[in-house]
């Protein structure tokens, strides 16, 4: 698979609406980016902004779409994932509908089931909002 992947429903296990990444520009082993158009009307968008909790589930998707990425080129079946920890969040701008985002998710240590990922979203070249995040993969 050539970078990047604009078709990324058979990488996650999340469908529509529930979706919040489009594109998976890059993934390898430690580190992976998607793009985000940021929808009118779309869960989590109040007003006109894409709210906290959105940006949270971009970043766990990002991961998602790595982890996803990862099985399909092992041949093996897209696992379901959950956040289980979000540390040091940090919001400085809500992006706007019809702005894309960029994400980039860094893979830590992973122990059994549970990986440890930090994320950024960036609006151009700022950065708008990071954090940690322990992430649980079915097995």
């Amino acid at each position: 698979m050539e970078f990047p992947i604009e078709d990324i429903t058979a990488l996650i296990p999340q469908k529509y609406p529930f979706v919040f990444v489009d594109k998976l520009l890059y993934a390898d082993d430690s580190l992976t980016r998607s793009s985000f158009v940021i929808k009118p009307g779309a869960v989590f968008v109040k007003g006109d902004l894409l709210q906290e909790a959105g940006l949270m589930e971009n970043i766990a998707q990002t991961a998602a779409l790595q982890a996803g990425y990862m099985a399909r080129k092992a041949n093996e079946p897209v696992k379901k994932g959950y956040i289980g920890n979000v540390k040091n969040l940090e919001v400085l701008k809500l992006p706007k509908v019809n702005e894309e985002i960029t994400t980039e998710v860094s893979m830590g240590e992973q122990i059994f089931n549970v990986i440890m990922i930090t994320g950024k979203i960036s609006l151009g070249d700022e950065v708008i909002a990071s954090c940690e995040m322990k992430v649980f993969a079915d097995n």
